[in-house]
């Protein structure tokens, strides 16, 4: 329930993308992040534009608009031709506005879902990526920015303080500023019946200025899929923890798809460390359906209390919980559906639709 079209302007390329799908399925398990009378709010939809040579020596530039149900981001992308074998350079400006649902949400319905907390950031970050050229199996990208953090609630003022009085920012004040060093490594390896993942994340605060944050954050993600006869078993492990200055938006969310399912996002916990396991088994059903049982889990190993005011322990969360249910995964020519019903620790059931690798026309 959409539309996509692409326009060739000279050398550029302009892909819309306007979706009202995922307005629908959102309508379902939320409730209205904002107000707003304008039809331009039930839209969700991208906008891309990409030219290959811009100063006439193959100068790359990616402009891309996305807007959800109650967030957006603009990201501006600048590349220089350079050979194959030197770092590849891209220069990165990036502003976005995004609900803080993980950590300030308010659990509902047994923790099946988070409804607005009134917390939302809006980011502004510029610097400058080198990625490394791939050897083997491994990738590595190193990045420099420049980060500039300003909460603000639903009707787009200012905040210091959440809606119970605790600081929303490290600083104490309205926004929070910081230059982050950022090194992620990447292995993969593949064959006919197995794959072996592995990501590591490495983030270092630098205090140029006294005020500015100074931290270390660590993220792994390893997973190991698994082909039985004519099943597929995909398993999976995230952890992370965070020394140094933090402040609330900086914490582990834990809860929701793509962590535990059951739980609203955020609804287990928050932390200043976490660990998640995930495991999922399909089976084909027939050459365009697969059906899938999976079970999920996940803990802020007591570390909630650790992250300034302690939202976690505020809104009445676990800090650790489980969830476990089925669901269906059809492939089309047009993208992948997936549906999953899940069930958490609290015997309250949830339903999440999903939509991945939709082709551009």
């Amino acid at each position: 329930m959409g539309a996509q079209k692409s326009i060739h302007a000279g050398n550029a390329k302009i892909d819309f993308n306007v979706d009202f799908t995922h307005k629908l399925c959102g309508a379902f398990m939320f409730h209205p992040f904002r107000n707003s009378g304008s039809p331009l709010s039930l839209v969700v939809g991208s906008l891309c534009i990409k030219h290959p040579n811009l100063f006439g020596k193959s100068e790359k530039l990616d402009v891309l608009w996305d807007k959800g149900l109650c967030d957006s981001n603009v990201l501006i992308t600048y590349r220089k031709p350079r050979p194959e074998w030197l770092s590849q350079q891209a220069f990165v400006i990036q502003h976005s506005v995004s609900p803080e649902i993980g950590i300030h949400g308010i659990p509902v319905d047994n923790f099946s879902r988070s409804g607005s907390g009134d917390v939302n950031l809006c980011r502004f970050s510029a610097g400058v990526d080198l990625s490394e050229p791939a050897s083997s199996n491994w990738s590595s990208k190193t990045s420099i920015k420049f980060e500039h953090v300003r909460p603000i609630n639903d009707d787009g003022r200012s905040i210091s303080r959440d809606v119970q009085g605790f600081p929303v920012t490290c600083s104490g004040g309205y926004h929070d500023s910081m230059v982050v060093l950022k090194q992620e490594s990447r292995f993969a390896k593949a064959n006919d019946h197995s794959f072996t993942r592995f990501s590591l994340q490495i983030e270092q605060g630098i205090p140029i200025l006294s005020k500015w944050l100074i931290f270390n954050r660590l993220k792994f993600v390893a997973s190991k899929g698994i082909r039985l006869g004519p099943a597929f078993f995909l398993s999976s492990l995230t952890g992370g923890s965070v020394v140094g200055d933090i402040a609330p938006y900086q914490a582990f969310s834990i809860g929701g798809l793509g962590s535990v399912r059951g739980y609203g996002e955020g609804a287990v916990g928050s932390g200043r460390s976490c660990l998640v396991a995930n495991s999922e088994l399909t089976l084909p059903l027939n050459q365009m359906l697969d059906g899938a049982v999976f079970l999920d889990c996940g803990s802020d190993l007591g570390s909630g209390r650790l992250v300034p005011g302690n939202p976690a322990l505020r809104h009445g969360k676990p800090g650790s919980g489980i969830g476990f249910g089925y669901g269906l995964r059809f492939k089309s020519q047009l993208g992948h559906f997936q549906v999953d019903y899940a069930v958490n620790a609290f015997q309250q059931r949830t339903l999440y639709f999903g939509f991945s690798n939709l082709a551009s026309g």
